[in-house]
């Protein structure tokens, strides 16, 4: 399974984003393999709407059956919903550190975003 990870960086030891839509990229690690490749989200950050969906949509075409991320607002949880991925909000300060706590079993899906649309 592939879980895709909201980062600034380019490695796993690179800090969490606390965005989902506006993250700088999503690293994407693959559990079965042990490897990982870093996506870039700038497309999704330039836009002034809908850059959770946008979002959405590209980690839907990694692949990934789960997000990692700091907060998620109602329209990409919709659409990642939507797109089968379950999202896990976490306040980990790496993607090491993020998929450690997944690993232990310390994230839990969420059933609902965390946070206000932005447009709302």
């Amino acid at each position: 399974m592939k879980i895709a990870f909201s980062t600034s960086g380019n490695d796993l030891d690179a800090p969490m984003d606390t965005r989902f839509g506006r993250a700088s990229r999503f690293l994407v690690y693959d559990l079965e393999e042990e490897t990982f490749k870093v996506i870039d989200n700038s497309g999704s950050r330039s836009v002034t709407q809908g850059a959770g969906i946008q979002a959405a949509e590209t980690v839907a075409r990694s692949g990934a059956k789960a997000l990692i991320t700091g907060n998620c607002g109602p329209k990409a949880f919709l659409a990642l919903s939507t797109a089968g991925i379950a999202v896990y909000n976490t306040n980990a300060p790496s993607v090491s550190s993020a998929l450690e706590q997944y690993r232990a079993g310390r994230l839990v899906p969420v059933e609902s975003p965390n946070v206000d649309g932005h447009w709302t």
